[in-house]
């Protein structure tokens, strides 16, 4: 991080880390690169992942760098999917949501977030007149 942004970083005994930098461009980047390798999935929290692999039964997908999660081919969309490269394919970037976390697995789902968006949608409005 120091070599990528040219910014002086200090790691207290505490855990609290001290950035300085000349300019804001460089503090903000070495920020954001401390912050994706402490990142932690959480259950329920939405992410926009990046296919990284396919597989016969779906798709792992990165969510932050260094964690990917399972997209299960049931959990891609809300119709049947018979071949998962018919959806998606590696470097496609997907809004995905954690369903499920079981020790260091992830698994993932953009079928629930369709859903919630569809069932979001306005009623439409009753047709009919005065």
């Amino acid at each position: 991080i120091i070599e990528q942004t040219g910014v002086k970083i200090d790691v207290e005994d505490d855990g609290k880390i001290n950035i300085a930098s000349s300019d804001a461009v460089s503090a903000n980047k070495a920020i954001q690169m401390i912050n994706d390798l402490t990142a932690v999935a959480e259950m329920g929290k939405t992410y926009l992942g990046k296919v990284v692999r396919l597989v016969e039964f779906g798709a792992f997908v990165e969510i932050f760098p260094g964690t990917d999660g399972l997209l299960h081919i049931s959990e891609v969309a809300e119709h049947r999917i018979r071949n998962i490269r018919d959806e998606l394919k590696e470097g496609d970037q997907v809004l995905v949501k954690v369903v499920a976390m079981e020790g260091n697995k992830i698994r993932l789902s953009r079928k629930a977030l369709l859903r919630e968006q569809r069932d979001k949608k306005p009623a439409p409005a009753p047709a009919g007149g005065d």
